[in-house]
């Protein structure tokens, strides 16, 4: 009963009708991203943070996280109509369900992955419910020395199991923890990586990284797109599935439900790899695996589901140990901070109507998700056909006059141009802005925790290995970072 009095509390702060209406605009706004190529949820919420500062806090991030969980909806238009995939987790969407598209089967493709989506959110956010307090319970436990070694950990798997090169992303997890440093340090005061300038004595604000590497850089990377011709529109038909397309896919939805939920909690996991593995486990265990990239609805089935579990599951391991799994989930975590809230164990007992206000409002955001997303389908292709010439002023406009908001300077709006400059660059020669951002979201941690924990041990280094918790966590970075060498000289040896 102590545990259900405050979900059941948490019900109560979803149903005051100016939350419902923030999870609606969250759902709905996660929608159309979703549907825009390029506008990912990272961008979105990035570009909304200042204007979160004038909404309250559960409100607030009702909307951001219902933008997250939308999108991974939204995306699958695209990837089935166009064979665009809208966002990153539903590139594999375009595989199969551009092929259903192609048969005349579009609106199958797009119902399927609405049940799926339903399913597999609604089963992540149960678990998340029953999983969530016992993370934060053991997490209490936690002092320096397991912050360090978590940040670290965190750090190092979003490097080694993104979906991007290790290499490159340990050079932009390097460069985050750079920036992290900039300004005056918070023991001694001396100025650090200012550039001899006052204005960089404070730092520099997590809303301008974010604003800067996601909004400004995908708006620029999507405005070079348009010279590349487009792809015909494809007619979407009945949006309900049949009772075979049904029959066929229970299977991938129950496997994508779980594999997206393990998935998701795992830093450096998220959406896209649940997506990605998800297809890979249905054609693995299919009867019929040569039907795969020519139409089979389990490809659609699994990797929506998966995509949709993990975005819920996500939120575990940042509202309980205040550590973000990725990208989106650095924004969300800087979109906390903005309020004044610091993720973390005590987050569930200090604000428990924060906690699972927001835990709550995903029952209701995905149900609102599956109302909406079967009957609108014509309304969201209809957005499709908005100009990006339109669109994209009109984004950095709102984003300039955003972070000068933040603190009403006009340094910042450069050095956010500077920052979306910097990130198109990026994009353009393959280094994913997403452990960059990380890891300037953990810097302040890790430096603070570490600095601390050399105290406490007195400046011996070894201190850390007398922890048992932060003994397991470091060996299992260890472990990360050997088991690569271990298994390439294997292949080596078995080769010779």
């Amino acid at each position: 009963m102590d545990l259900l009095s405050p979900v059941i509390a948490g019900f109560g702060v979803v149903f005051q009708p100016e939350n419902l209406l923030y999870c609606l605009l969250g759902v709905t706004l996660g929608m159309l991203v979703g549907v825009l190529p390029g506008l990912g949820p990272a961008a979105t919420i990035a570009v909304l943070l200042p204007i979160t500062y004038n909404i309250e806090p559960t409100a607030s991030i009702i909307m951001l996280a219902g933008i997250f969980y939308g999108a991974q909806y939204g995306g699958t238009i695209t990837s089935v109509l166009l064979r665009l995939p809208g966002e990153a987790s539903t590139v594999v969407t375009a595989l199969d369900g551009h092929e259903l598209a192609r048969q005349g089967r579009a609106g199958s493709a797009l119902g399927i992955s609405a049940i799926g989506s339903f399913v597999g959110g609604t089963v992540a956010i149960v678990a998340l419910t029953l999983v969530a307090p016992l993370v934060a319970g053991f997490a209490l436990d936690f002092g320096p020395s397991e912050y360090t070694a978590l940040a670290l950990l965190g750090i190092l798997l979003i490097t080694t199991l993104g979906t991007g090169s290790p290499l490159k992303s340990l050079l932009m997890a390097t460069v985050g923890l750079l920036l992290a440093t900039v300004g005056q340090d918070p023991l001694d005061g001396v100025a650090r990586l200012t550039l001899g300038t006052d204005r960089l004595l404070d730092g520099i604000d997590f809303v301008i990284v974010a604003m800067g590497l996601f909004g400004v850089a995908e708006i620029l990377h999507n405005l070079e797109s348009l010279r590349r011709p487009g792809t015909p529109m494809t007619s979407v038909g009945s949006v309900y599935p049949t009772r075979r397309d049904l029959t066929e896919s229970k299977g991938a939805i129950a496997r994508g439900s779980v594999l997206g939920f393990l998935l998701g909690i795992l830093p450096g996991g998220g959406a896209t790899m649940s997506s990605m593995a998800a297809y890979a486990l249905e054609k693995k265990v299919a009867k019929r695996p040569e039907r795969f990239g020519k139409g089979a609805v389990q490809g659609v089935a699994g990797p929506e589901t998966a995509n949709n579990a993990a975005a819920t599951s996500s939120f575990i391991p940042l509202l309980t140990l205040g550590i973000p799994a990725n990208a989106t989930m650095a924004v969300m975590f800087g979109a906390l901070l903005v309020q004044g809230i610091t993720p973390g164990p005590t987050l569930v007992d200090e604000k428990p109507d924060l906690f699972w206000g927001v835990v709550n409002s995903m029952y209701v955001g995905n149900l609102l998700l599956l109302a909406m997303s079967m009957p609108l389908i014509g309304l969201f292709v209809r957005v499709l056909r908005v100009r990006p010439t339109i669109l994209a002023p009109l984004t950095i406009l709102i984003t300039m006059i955003g972070v000068y908001t933040v603190r009403l300077s006009a340094f910042d709006m450069f050095l956010m141009v500077g920052l979306g400059v910097l990130g198109y660059l990026m994009k353009k020669v393959g280094f994913e802005p997403g452990p960059l951002v990380l890891a300037f979201v953990l810097g302040g941690l890790l430096e603070s925790s570490f600095r601390r924990s050399m105290r406490i041990f007195g400046g011996d280094v070894t201190g850390f290995l007398t922890q048992p918790i932060t003994a397991v966590l470091l060996a299992a970075i260890v472990l990360i970072l050997v088991t690569p060498l271990i298994l390439r000289l294997a292949r080596r040896g078995t080769a010779a």
